[in-house]
Parts: structure tokens; C-alpha cells; sequence
């Protein structure tokens, strides 16, 4: 069985997670705050605010302020989870901060919940 994702769905449940990080640091969260923290294009967070708000992700009110619904919550949550977890293991193991980070980004996506259950479990019987 594959859990490799879409390139799309890897994308959607960045925005996810940047929205989340982010509606923990601001009083409210908008688009320019997301391309400004992906360093990616207005009009390129624009097309995926849509997207998001289609699948109903996320929620952008009158003012612009955006954000999640529950189901965007529940994958945002599970996505940094997986960041914070992998990325943490991957410190522990001797792997420079800034390279865990960034591969602990790429394998979020891609792992199978049996083996991110079973490095879960590991880790927080180590540290």
C-alpha cells in the first residue's frame, strides 16, 4: 500500500500547517503573512487559499483574516505533529538542526502512520 502523496496534497497541507504556526504567533492570520513565512508569491497563496476554502479548510472572512475549520485543524495538527516529532528524533540522532528541520518536512508527508506510530512510540520513550 502507497501513502506517497500528490505534490498538491504535500502543498495544501503546508499551507495547512504554516497557518496553524502562524495563527499561534498572530492575533489574525492573512495571506500576505503566509507568503511572507513560505516566501512564495501573493497570487500563488491566493489560488491556494481558494483550493483551501473549497475543500473547506479554512474559513477567510470579510477582512481577510483566515482561518482553519476543524477538518483543516485536524490535518494541520496531524502534519506538525509529524514535523515536530521527525525533526526532534532526527536532532537526537546527531543531525544538524537546520537539515532535521528540512527533512523532516519531505518524510511528513510520505510516511505511513504505522511507521510514524512506531518512531512516535520510540521517541517518547527516549526523550
Amino acid at each position: 500500500m502507497s501513502y506517497i502523496k500528490h505534490k498538491s496534497e504535500e502543498s495544501l497541507e503546508d499551507y495547512l500547517e504554516t497557518i496553524l504556526i502562524l495563527s499561534k504567533r498572530l492575533p489574525a492570520v492573512r495571506s500576505i503573512d503566509i507568503a511572507n513565512e513560505l516566501s512564495f508569491s501573493k497570487p500563488s497563496v491566493s489560488v491556494a487559499m481558494k483550493n483551501l476554502r473549497n475543500k473547506h479548510y479554512i474559513t477567510v472572512s470579510e477582512e481577510g483574516h483566515i482561518a482553519l475549520t476543524a477538518a483543516g485543524k485536524d490535518i494541520a495538527e496531524s502534519v506538525y505533529e509529524k514535523h515536530t516529532v521527525l525533526s526532534d528524533w532526527l536532532i537526537y540522532l546527531g543531525v544538524d538542526r537546520e537539515t532535521a528541520i528540512a527533512d523532516a518536512c519531505k518524510m511528513e508527508h510520505d510516511i505511513s502512520p504505522e511507521s510514524f506510530r512506531a518512531i512516535k512510540k520510540y521517541v517518547h520513550s527516549i526523550m
